[in-house]
């Protein structure tokens, strides 16, 4: 497996307009979307888990979708990125 790079700032930065985006289209999904926003700020589980107050396992495992995280956990991991917890109205078919 391929050893993972810190991203430039440039890269950070396009992540974050990414990620923006998405969240603004409603395309910004859990578990998928707590990776997202961590890469986004160029962290490692370890570093974003130190942020907050997390063990590096739970995040890996919240990632993996094999966690149930509190409202809590979601709304600071969310308020990191300027991002709050809620429901968006799914699309109609």
């Amino acid at each position: 497996m391929a050893r993972w790079k810190k991203p430039t700032k440039e890269e950070i930065l396009e992540n974050r307009r990414t990620l923006a985006e998405r969240a603004r289209t409603g395309g910004l999904l859990l578990p998928g979307a707590v990776a997202d926003i961590r890469k986004g700020f160029g962290m490692t589980q370890e570093e974003f888990a130190k942020t907050l107050s997390l063990t590096r396992r739970q995040v890996a495992e919240i990632e993996a979708g094999t966690a149930n995280p509190t409202l809590e956990t979601l709304e600071r991991m969310g308020r990191l990125f300027g991002f709050g917890v809620g429901f968006v109205p799914k699309a109609r078919l």
